[in-house]
């Protein structure tokens, strides 16, 4: 059994206050810590941890006990010399001095006292002043204290231990400018702000190669959703609750519970552990507070950064983000998906939307099974949009899980007869009782229609296969009720497709002063919103299907 003065001092803390610490570290200690220490088959290397400790306090400034009892773990090896954790996982409220606690254990990985020659550090954000602050950290100390100083080389950019050569670096955004690293540890810093895995991979496709190899990840919570931050929280999350930790993960998640946490002073500090030991902390919390009071635009803000607890604008949003997630997700937290119902012979209505053919494109087929609407999409994307390249949404996991139903094509513009096409090819699975699209659409894919095959409704043939919308505000008065209530109910499927999340995620919603709903963009160019409005188009013609019939 591993003891350790510093654990087993948190450790009772968690046991004399436990409402002052979030239920992610609760079961941290619990499902992970705790079996860990009980274990016979781990080294803890106590002298090269207390080294540390003296170092960093010697060096920069006094350690607060949670971040003593993180470190520890650092130094914890099976009987092969192989790290137990690999990634440390740390995520809290803003202002609670992340950089002043991960900085210092880097800067001691460096040298002697660690005793790993060329152990590389790499520090990586998604924009370059965030890294060079985390960088300077060290380098302000080192620049004020002559004696350590000595031991190291020292320019902007590059910190070198004159004696192990181990380098500690921080690094620009562009993650194409690289060509892959073979660092020891890579610091991903602020990781909310990252929307695709370009700059994780480079820095982690030679990882492991040198000894101890080790990630840490240290961020507040943010708004990009779908991105690596939520699939890092669903991993964490799934190791928190079941104990089953092969990966390696050390995940210290400081969060609030729920939203009737935020006007609870006394709950703040599950957010942020630092709280009882900065005062300015609390100074700058209560008067954030009170300007969110005053001021309820800045409560998201509030919430998502100083609670750590991701929270939205609901007034502008078609439905939270935890329900937007329950489309694919049965289990928002484990990452626990919906089963796909079987969809052939079935009924189904065709919503299109394709609003610019040089930009996006989607149709999707709605069907009716077991009391939830099932929508699966197919999106089209032109690389020559003079947009793609700046849109915020990871088209490089093409073809992998949950990316499998969108297409980018590097063509002009997107061809219509392809569209078309696939509708005609999937009519022979599906029993598709109408085409919706809106009027400038349905202008686009006549022709194509026409070649087809598919009549048009009109009032000399109200069976006809395509439907025009004519009036898009009224079909929004129409469906908008009954998709926010859809979302509230939990009664939509989105059949695994991460792109639906985000389309659902970049669309708002809005009451006019007559009390009737209406769609938009959140943000007109990069945010795009085709496969919902799609999802919209079909939903309007719901009444086709409220009866799911099997043919054979």
């Amino acid at each position: 059994m591993i003891y350790c003065d510093e654990i087993q001092e948190y450790l009772q803390f968690t046991k004399d206050f436990p409402e002052k610490v979030s239920d992610e570290v609760h079961d941290l200690i619990n499902n992970i810590c705790i079996p860990t220490l009980n274990r016979n088959d781990i080294i803890f290397d106590k002298k090269t941890y207390e080294n540390c400790i003296k170092y960093c306090e010697k060096n920069y400034y006094k350690l607060f006990p949670y971040q003593k009892f993180i470190y520890a773990f650092v130094f914890m090896y099976d009987h092969e010399d192989f790290v137990i954790f690999n990634t440390f996982f740390i995520e809290m409220g803003r202002g609670n001095g992340k950089d002043g606690m991960i900085m210092p254990l880097l800067n001691f990985l460096q040298t002697p006292l660690y005793g790993v020659d060329g152990y590389n550090i790499d520090i990586v954000c998604n924009n370059n002043d965030q890294s060079k602050d985390s960088f300077n950290v060290v380098y302000e100390v080192l620049e004020n204290n002559k004696s350590l100083d000595s031991k190291f080389i020292r320019t902007k950019e590059l910190i070198i231990n004159k004696t192990t050569r181990s380098y500690l670096k921080h690094n620009t955004s562009n993650a194409s400018t690289k060509d892959g690293k073979k660092s020891g540890c890579v610091l991903f810093n602020e990781m909310h702000a990252y929307e695709d895995y370009k700059n994780i991979g480079v820095f982690t496709s030679g990882f492991g190669k040198k000894r101890h190899s080790r990630i840490f990840i240290i961020t507040t919570n943010g708004y990009v959703r779908g991105g690596p931050l939520d699939d890092y929280e669903s991993t964490c999350f799934d190791i928190l609750k079941t104990g089953d930790n092969e990966l390696g993960y050390f995940p210290f998640i400081c969060r609030i519970k729920n939203e009737e946490e935020v006007d609870i002073e006394d709950k703040w500090i599950k957010a942020n552990p630092s709280w009882d030991y900065l005062p300015n902390l609390r100074h700058e919390m209560k008067l954030a507070y009170l300007k969110m009071k005053k001021q309820p635009n800045l409560r998201s803000d509030f919430v998502t950064k100083r609670l750590n607890y991701p929270a939205r604008d609901e007034k502008k949003t078609v439905a939270s983000w935890e329900n937007i997630q329950k489309t694919i997700y049965i289990d928002t937290k484990l990452r626990i998906k919906r089963e796909i119902p079987d969809l052939k012979n079935r009924l189904c209505v065709c919503g299109v939307d394709a609003s610019d053919i040089r930009d996006f494109c989607s149709v999707g087929f709605l069907f009716f099974v077991d009391d939830k609407y099932v929508w699966k999409q197919h999106t089209w994307i032109c690389r020559n949009s003079p947009f793609f390249k700046d849109i915020k949404f990871p088209f490089r996991s093409i073809g992998e899980d949950g990316f499998e139903d969108f297409e980018i094509v590097d063509t002009p513009s997107i061809n219509v007869y392809d569209v078309v096409k696939y509708i005609y090819d999937n009519s022979s699975d599906y029993f598709i009782q109408k085409v919706i699209c809106d009027n400038y659409r349905f202008n686009l894919l006549r022709e194509a229609f026409d070649y087809y095959g598919f009549s048009i409704e009109n009032k000399d043939n109200p069976n006809g296969m395509v439907r025009m919308i004519r009036n898009t505000n009224s079909i929004y008065t129409l469906t908008a009720p009954l998709i926010l209530t859809d979302f509230t109910d939990e009664k939509l499927n989105f059949c695994n497709s991460r792109i639906m999340l985000w389309y659902t995620n970049n669309t708002g919603a809005e009451m006019d002063k007559l009390g009737n709903y209406k769609f938009f963009k959140i943000e007109p160019k990069l945010r795009k919103n085709d496969g919902f409005s799609a999802f919209v188009n079909a939903r309007s013609g719901s009444e086709l299907i409220k009866e799911t019939i099997f043919y054979i």
